[in-house]
């Protein structure tokens, strides 16, 4: 593959720069698209890279075509993907449940904004439900939660190669903060940093005839018998489920004698680390522990930090009414721990509000 950036540069961009630039380097060969607030810019980026580089572009008439047209695409052996929020994603989820069932690599970018509805074209943390277990299907995703506009680039670029090793269908779930502001960034071509990037291919179309040289692909979507697609759920979760350990990611700090643990995820958890800082300056032994992963969710890290560090209580700190308190709660169902919430729907949440409810609560 070509190298894009040369060099590795330092640059001061918005998140959704970040995206297309990430995508780019990625080898990402089309883009479908419809616009929505506040993605809208991924898209805009990308066609004016993407004619510099060979790669292509679809406006389509929504965002059901839009999914759907990735859909196509990875099938036929292109790098594509597509990017949404909000009542986009809400569309988009009858195609990435597609995408589940037939195992296809489709990569998602998701700015989440504000629900429900229309709601709000600014910022929340309130699709996680919907990114995580939307669809027609039991959330046989993958889901990485950014914090930063270096995670989206890294992130985007390890997406790729996730979803074409693996076969599961790869979010990048980022939020209107994120896609608007702008931070250092450094861009950098994956070769450089050692990451080789797995090529597509075809899974329609193949040289050869069934059964005189090669299997059927089986890209089914549809099945007329219960006990067929009974068999067919629990291949896929048992392999999905396999994957889990390898998959998984997340970050820790201080668990090791908290007495409460603060989670957090996304854009939060910026807030969350700069909390503990100094709520452990003022002696109170707070820890911090981040799913990177949402899908699948580190529940063994996290009963692991619970586990031996004591803490009789979690303070879960998102900016939604308890989607990632639902997710975390049914990942260690059992746990003998008191959690505590601080839940601001649609509104950012700075290390004050965080030290403020911890403070409350011990």
């Amino acid at each position: 593959m070509p190298r894009i950036i040369g060099n590795p540069k330092k640059s001061f961009v918005t998140g959704n720069e970040t995206a297309a630039w990430a995508c780019l380097v990625a080898g990402a060969d089309m883009m479908f698209g419809y616009p929505i607030t506040p993605q809208n810019e991924i898209m805009h980026y990308w066609t004016r890279l993407a004619p510099k580089h060979g790669r292509g572009f679809l406006q389509t008439e929504d965002e059901l075509s839009a999914g759907f047209t990735v859909c196509g695409s990875v099938q036929c052996g292109k790098k594509a993907f597509t990017a949404t929020a909000g009542p986009g994603n809400v569309l988009m989820q009858e195609p990435f449940g597609m995408a589940e069932a037939m195992r296809l690599p489709l990569l998602a970018i998701i700015q989440q904004r504000g629900g429900p509805s229309s709601g709000t074209v600014v910022y929340s943390q309130q699709e996680v439900t919907l990114t995580t277990f939307g669809g027609n299907g039991e959330g046989m995703r993958i889901v990485y939660s950014t914090a930063s506009h270096q995670e989206i680039y890294d992130y985007t670029i390890k997406g790729f190669n996730v979803a074409w090793k693996y076969r599961f269908p790869v979010f990048i779930l980022g939020d209107g903060y994120q896609a608007k502001m702008r931070e250092p960034l450094e861009m950098y071509d994956p070769e450089d940093r050692g990451i080789e990037m797995i090529k597509p291919y075809p899974l329609i179309g193949l040289e050869g005839k069934i059964s005189a040289g090669r299997e059927p692909q089986h890209l089914c979507n549809i099945y007329s018998l219960e006990e067929e697609l009974y068999e067919v759920v629990m291949k896929v979760a048992a392999e999905y489920e396999a994957l889990e350990d390898t998959i998984v990611e997340y970050d820790e700090k201080y668990c090791n004698d908290a007495d409460i643990i603060i989670v957090s995820h996304g854009v939060v958890s910026r807030a969350a680390d700069d909390a503990v800082k100094a709520l452990r300056a003022q002696g109170i032994k707070a820890g911090y522990f981040r799913p990177i992963t949402l899908r699948p969710y580190p529940r063994k890290q996290l009963r692991a930090a619970i586990a031996k560090s004591g803490a009789k209580k979690l303070l879960i700190a998102e900016s939604a009414y308890g989607q990632l308190d639902r997710l975390t709660k049914q990942e260690i169902f059992g746990e003998n721990v008191k959690i505590e919430n601080l839940f601001k729907p649609g509104v950012g949440i700075i290390d004050y509000d965080i030290i403020s409810k911890v403070k409350s609560v011990l």
